[in-house]
């Protein structure tokens, strides 16, 4: 059997604001449905406010004396800080915020605030049931089970404490130490993700990778690396490898692949392998390391589960200086770019990209311009994963007769500058001398014309003496 509830009478109607005759269900003035109009609850709502004790104020009627700021901010202007018992007031629960009846600031629930418990018998305790964030107290959370509440404000962290050597600091409150997961333990604030932004910078040699604007992770990887020849002279490495996003784990496949390319070629060219060998034999070793992934166990592939399960994938794309020659090799669209020193001289692309764009412009059926603006062009014909159709690995060997800059990237760069001329505009003037300074201005570019992909690219400046007109060059 179904029960009613009287409905309290009401002072006004909600829609009109005009005072209803008593007994109507609906008003005579706007004809609102009065039955609509919800009870008004018994009980009293209750705050959590977790803030540090702060001294009584003078009284409600005194004047309010607000605390010094403990920082500046951006104009070295100390700003206020104001905590709830600073303020003359009532809790939710109808009792003074300051003053002698105020209720007791206990530590870790911040005064004035009604998230401490009544003492037991006295006026009041069983009159309103708290929440608090104490779980340390016997007779608090842990008996009414209720859940702990936030770590205290971070506003009111002493930023001035040293952290703990070696730990992680929050980059939100500057002073809460980081759990595994990631997370501050004072403030909450979610940390970035080490692969949200990589730097690395060698004597000649600097990579820098972004996660770019739009994607909620970063897919690219990278390796930098520099060894001696058994003549003693130095090879210098550098592997940008762009994970497929369509593929399961594709920051995995890209971290995979960078590290076993580079493995490969610091293992190869002391020995005195060829460059352009070393280069071949990376690749396969990169797509035998990402192929690997496709084989691990379901187990380990729990944390991806709503992804397609196609095999793990990536593109790979890698330079060596080694020898007065410049090595690189390629599977999909990452590219290299040559930057002359004198921008005077003309700058190239020095691959071709695994693309259906790259295939419709060598097919004679569009123009360059008309591919890539196909909404298919960056669809690839050509990456490292265990369903790929065929590994080919493309290497060409260059032997520059003036000094540059070689540009290694990913398209999340190169989309914001497709052509070698507008790939050598967006290299600041100093690049050969400051790599690393550069790239992230390259990063910058790209994240300034929208930031749509994540962002990759590794600079090796190339230095040769000027021997005259014309450079050599060989591919396979």
């Amino acid at each position: 059997m179904s029960q009613s509830h009287q409905q309290p009478a009401l002072a006004k109607c909600p829609g009109c604001e005009e005072p209803p005759a008593a007994g109507d269900l609906f008003c005579g003035v706007c004809g609102y449905d009065l039955s609509a109009v919800p009870a008004r609850p018994d009980d009293r709502p209750t705050m959590a406010i977790t803030m540090p004790p702060a001294a009584p104020a003078a009284g409600a009627a005194g004047a309010v004396r607000w605390p010094a700021a403990e920082e500046t901010d951006s104009s070295d202007v100390p700003a206020p800080v104001v905590r709830p018992a600073d303020v003359p007031g009532t809790d939710s629960g109808g009792r003074p915020l300051t003053g002698p009846d105020a209720p007791d600031a206990t530590p870790g629930r911040g005064a004035g605030s009604p998230a401490g418990p009544l003492p037991a018998g006295g006026p009041g305790a069983a009159a309103v049931r708290v929440r608090h964030d104490d779980r340390a107290d016997p007779g608090g959370a842990e008996a009414s089970g209720d859940f702990a509440l936030a770590a205290p404000d971070p506003r009111a962290a002493d930023h001035a404490a040293a952290p703990a050597s070696g730990a992680k600091v929050c980059v939100a409150c500057r002073s809460g130490r980081v759990d595994p997961d990631g997370y501050c333990e004072n403030c909450g604030h979610a940390q970035p993700r080490e692969r949200d932004h990589m730097e690395q910078e060698l004597d000649a040699v600097a990579a820098v990778s972004d996660r770019g604007l739009r994607h909620h992770r970063n897919e690219d990887s990278f390796a930098v690396s520099s060894t001696a020849l058994p003549d003693g002279s130095a090879a210098v490495v550098a592997i940008v490898c762009d994970g497929v996003s369509s593929a399961s784990r594709p920051d995995e496949a890209s971290a995979a692949a960078a590290s076993a390319a580079n493995e490969a070629l610091l293992e190869s060219l002391p020995r005195g392998t060829h460059p352009q060998t070393a280069m071949h034999e990376a690749i396969v070793a990169a797509s035998e390391a990402v192929n690997a992934l496709a084989r691990e166990p379901a187990g380990a592939r729990e944390h991806d589960a709503h992804r397609h399960q196609n095999a793990p994938a990536c593109t790979l794309v890698g330079a060596i200086a080694a020898g007065g020659l410049l090595i690189v090799g390629w599977v999909g669209d990452s590219r290299v770019y040559w930057v002359p020193e004198d921008r005077t001289q003309p700058t190239a692309r020095l691959t071709e990209d695994d693309s259906w764009a790259a295939q419709m412009v060598a097919a004679g059926l569009m123009n360059e311009a008309e591919a890539y603006a196909d909404e298919r062009a960056h669809a690839i014909t050509g990456w490292l994963g265990a369903d790929a159709y065929e590994l080919e690995p493309h290497t060409a060997a260059f032997k520059p007769d003036r000094p540059g800059l070689v540009v290694v990237c990913t398209d999340g760069l190169w989309n914001y500058a497709e052509s070698g001329e507008e790939m050598a505009a967006a290299v600041p003037a100093d690049a050969g001398d400051q790599p690393l300074r550069a790239a992230r201005a390259l990063v910058g570019h790209a994240l300034d014309g929208g930031g749509h992909d994540n962002v990759t690219v590794a600079l090796l400046p190339f230095a040769v003496r000027p021997q005259g007109a014309g450079s050599a060059c060989d591919t396979a």
